[in-house]
C-alpha cells in the first residue's frame, strides 16, 4: 500500500513530533499485554497546506465492557483541559495497535469513515509493537480515499453497487507519509546516546533467528485465506440458487403462455398474470464488503513478508560477507 498515490487528499504527508512517537509506544508497552491487546488513542495537532502536523495525543483509558463510559465525553473534557493550558487541542485523527499487521477490519472502517466524514484531514495511525522489536519502527498512516467513501457512505455492498463504484481493494485506504520531526535538543541527545552505545547493541538487530516471525506472518497469511475460500463457496452458493430460481421462474412463464395460448384457442379467457415476485421471493445478494477487507488484509500480509524477508536477506548477505573476510585475509 505504501506504492499508492492519490494527489485528491487533502492530506500529502504527516509530519508527527518524536514525543508523540514516544507517547503512543509506551502506551502500547503499558497496556497491550505483549501486543496483542488492542489499545487506542486521539491525535491532536493542526493542518498546514497539504501537511498535516501530529503534536500531542493522549489514550484512551482501560474498561470493560460492563463499565459505562462516553467516549465523546472523555474527548471533549481531555481538549479541553488541554486548551486550558495552552497546547495543541484540535482534533486531527486516532491511532491503534495492531498484531502482526492484522488491522483491516469493519470496526477500523466504521471508525475511520466517521472520522474522516466529521473532519475531512483525519488519518488513523497503526503501529505494531512487534515489528518494532525486530528494528523497524512499524508506525504507517492511513486514510480512506474517496471513493471509498462514496461507496461505504451509500450502505449498498452488493456485487452491482461495487461494479457499479469501480471499487476494489487496492481503492479502499491510501497510505500518507510519515516523517518524525525532533527538536534540536533531541537530536543533541541522540547524538549523544549513540556515542554512548555499546558495539553489542548496535548490532542486536543483526540477529539471524527470523524464522519464527515469518512463521506467524504466514500462519496469519493461512488463516485470511481460510476466510476468503469460506467466503468464496458463500458467494458460489448463492449463484448456484439464483440461477437454479431463474431457470424455474423462466419454466413458469413459459408454462403459463402456453396454457393462455390453448385457452384462446378454445374461446376462454386467458389465465390471469400473477406477480411472480410473489411466487418467487427474490434471493438477496451477499454484502461483498467483507470479502474486500478480507483481499486488502491479504495484500497487506504479502507486503509485511515481502518487507521482512527482504531484510531478512540482506542480514544474511551481510554475515556471510562478514565470514568471508578472515579467510580472505
Amino acid at each position: 500500500m505504501a506504492s499508492r498515490k492519490h494527489t485528491s487528499s487533502p492530506v500529502q504527508y504527516v509530519q508527527i513530533d518524536g514525543l508523540v512517537v514516544l507517547k503512543i509506544v509506551k502506551h502500547c508497552q503499558e497496556e497491550a499485554a505483549g501486543g496483542t491487546d488492542l489499545v487506542q488513542g486521539v491525535l491532536l495537532g493542526l493542518v498546514v497546506d497539504n501537511k498535516l502536523e501530529i503534536t500531542n495525543c493522549f489514550p484512551f483509558p482501560r474498561h470493560n465492557d460492563e463499565e459505562e463510559f462516553n467516549e465523546v465525553q472523555y474527548q471533549m473534557e481531555m481538549m479541553r483541559n488541554l486548551r486550558h493550558v495552552n497546547i495543541d487541542h484540535l482534533h486531527v485523527g486516532w491511532y491503534q495497535s495492531t498484531y502482526f499487521g492484522s488491522f483491516i477490519n469493519r470496526p477500523l472502517l466504521d471508525s475511520q469513515f466517521n472520522y474522516q466524514d466529521n473532519i475531512e484531514e483525519s488519518v488513523v495511525l497503526i503501529y505494531d509493537p512487534l515489528r518494532t522489536t525486530q528494528g523497524y519502527l512499524a508506525l504507517k498512516a492511513y486514510r480512506l480515499t474517496r471513493e471509498m467513501m462514496d461507496f461505504y457512505r451509500n450502505g449498498d455492498y452488493s456485487p452491482d453497487s461495487i461494479k457499479e463504484s469501480n471499487i476494489s481493494f487496492e481503492k479502499m485506504f491510501e497510505e500518507i507519509p510519515i516523517y518524525v520531526k525532533n527538536s534540536h535538543l533531541t537530536n543533541a541527545l541522540l547524538c549523544e546516546v549513540e556515542e554512548k552505545t555499546t558495539d553489542e547493541d548496535k548490532f542486536n538487530y543483526l540477529d539471524l533467528a527470523t524464522s519464527s516471525m515469518l512463521e506467524k506472518n504466514l500462519r496469519q497469511l493461512m488463516d485470511c485465506v481460510d476466510e476468503v475460500a469460506m467466503d468464496a463457496n458463500r458467494f458460489l452458493n448463492y449463484q448456484r440458487q439464483y440461477n437454479k430460481q431463474s431457470v424455474q421462474k423462466q419454466q413458469f412463464l413459459t408454462k403459463r403462455q402456453q396454457e393462455n395460448t390453448a385457452r384462446e384457442a378454445r374461446g376462454e379467457k386467458p389465465l390471469p398474470e400473477d406477480d411472480i415476485n410473489k411466487m418467487f421471493k427474490p434471493i438477496p445478494a451477499p454484502a461483498r464488503l467483507d470479502s474486500l477487507l478480507l483481499a486488502e488484509q491479504i495484500n497487506n500480509y504479502c507486503q509485511q513478508i515481502g518487507e521482512f524477508s527482504s531484510q531478512s536477506v540482506g542480514k544474511l548477505f551481510m554475515s556471510e560477507t562478514l565470514q568471508k573476510e578472515p579467510l580472505e585475509s
